[in-house]
């Protein structure tokens, strides 16, 4: 490992982390609620922890190499989320540093699980960070880095495929920098449009903001106890569902979109099945959710919601879906563990993957009944290598171990299984809420401390999948270059 280039990687990473508390601060410093101190000590105290490293470092070798790229990036989400825990502990908030860890990984992995009952009461600087780790998290601090710190470009783009969602990175234009400008460039826009059809469908500026970082980031958390049920109006749930969708969507998408590259889009598999998924999911669950009394919009509102909630990994809740049958109740499992598309800001398992795992298995099976006939694996038109292949069933193989780990773990806690399973399933997936002891209206504080940092780890894990936090276990990682 090239330690100086990889510390002051993280030292200029945490001079980022402290200006992007300013506007917490500055909503602190509106308000007026007691909470600006806690972000004037912390962001001078990540400033001074930042400056040491990211100033005074001079690596003699400049290039990143594939590993120190994952060590990068599984060490920031580790530091950036203790010090972005501060403001919660300081402010009191959250004066457990274990909760507040926990709370500031679910924020910056975008996962939206909480430990938090009551939300209201808290200041709003502090709410407003909560929230805005999730819009920092959803397109990636290492890929902000590159947006803002083009000189980098050159020999970081390890940092991006270590950070990316999907089985693969595809660069949108040849120098990193300007594909990370882009896709900031995609997700303010998107943001900014959700903000304003929130402030006109009825919301305050300050709702307006905390609610599309939300759903850009793919998060789910909100400044009220109800979530979006708290505003009574179908007309915000509407444009949270469909913007939770577009967010679910590769960004390369709107590229295409926007250089009136039809081909990409119509030929795009992913794209077209993961709208068929949310179209069918919708009226399998509303037809479901009828007899329970409901009319047959409102049935298909909160259908079309909560799936884009759990498909998109938002997590944003309208109704309790506890109490839907259990065929709703199983359809929202499976989107739970699906997620949404590569390159997009949601988590889960990602379409492409299981596309191709289907593919490759439909392949073998072929290849059974055709020994000699060689046939290869296409995504949309183009063979896909052997080496991609493999690498998707690995990841399926460690996230299954992780998953099931997790859920052995959390039986300790809870003598529910299927609280323990879809705690350890949501948390992977950073989709937020599960089902029975952790659903919609319940949140993870029964748990104890080292479950909670625990559920961090699987929350960190499912955020930069898996490799990068797994590699800074082992030794050959930390040796010397």
């Amino acid at each position: 490992m090239n330690y100086k280039l990889v510390f002051r990687l993280m030292g200029r990473l945490l001079l980022m982390e402290a200006a992007l508390m300013v506007p917490s601060l500055m909503v602190a410093l509106i308000f007026r609620q007691g909470d600006a101190l806690a972000f004037v000590y912390t962001i001078l105290l990540t400033a001074a922890c930042g400056a040491l490293p990211g100033f005074l470092l001079k690596p003699s070798r400049e290039d990143l190499t594939a590993r120190d790229g994952m060590a990068v990036a599984g060490l920031s989400w580790v530091i950036l989320s203790f010090f972005g825990a501060l403001p919660f502990v300081i402010s009191k908030a959250i004066p457990s540093m274990a909760d507040a860890y926990f709370e500031a990984v679910s924020g910056f992995s975008t996962t939206g699980s909480t430990i938090l009952r009551e939300i209201e009461s808290l200041p709003k600087g502090v709410l407003f960070w909560r929230s805005f780790t999730h819009w920092i998290g959803g397109m990636g601090v290492l890929i902000f880095t590159l947006a803002v710190l083009p000189r980098l470009s050159g020999r970081t783009s390890h940092l991006a495929r270590a950070e990316s969602p999907g089985p693969t990175f595809t660069k949108l234009l040849p120098k990193m920098g300007d594909t990370a400008k882009v896709l900031y460039g995609l997700y303010f826009a998107l943001t900014a449009i959700e903000t304003v059809c929130l402030l006109l469908a009825g919301m305050n500026l300050y709702d307006a903001l905390i609610h599309a970082f939300g759903t850009a980031g793919t998060g789910g958390f909100s400044n009220y106890n109800a979530s979006i049920a708290a505003f009574h109006s179908p007309l915000i749930e509407w444009i949270i569902a469909v913007f939770m969708m577009l967010f679910g969507v590769n960004f390369a998408i709107y590229y295409h979109l926007l250089r009136k590259d039809k081909e990409s889009i119509v030929h795009n598999e992913e794209l077209w099945t993961y709208l068929i998924i949310v179209a069918v999911a919708t009226l399998g669950i509303t037809v479901t959710i009828l007899p329970q009394g409901m009319g047959f919009f409102p049935a298909l509102r909160a259908a079309f919601f909560q799936v884009n909630a759990i498909a998109s990994t938002t997590g944003f809740a309208t109704a309790d879906f506890n109490v839907w049958p259990l065929f709703a109740r199983a359809i929202l499992l499976l989107l739970l563990c699906l997620g949404a598309c590569a390159g997009s800001t949601a988590g889960g398992f990602k379409l492409s993957r299981v596309i191709l795992l289907a593919k490759s298995a439909y392949r073998d099976l072929r290849h059974t009944l055709q020994p000699r006939k060689v046939a290869v694996v296409r995504m949309e038109g183009k063979p896909v290598a052997e080496a991609t292949l493999s690498q998707v069933g690995v990841y399926l193989f460690l996230w299954l171990i992780l998953a099931v780990i997790g859920t052995l773990a959390l039986t300790f806690e809870t003598g529910d299984l299927v609280t323990a399973m879809t705690a350890s399933l949501t948390c992977l997936s950073n989709v937020g809420p599960g089902l029975n002891g952790v659903g919609p209206t319940e949140n993870f504080a029964f748990f104890s401390g080292p479950a909670k940092l625990f559920l961090s780890f699987l929350m960190l894990a499912g955020r930069l999948e898996i490799y990068p936090i797994l590699l800074l276990f082992a030794p050959s990682v930390w040796k010397k270059n």
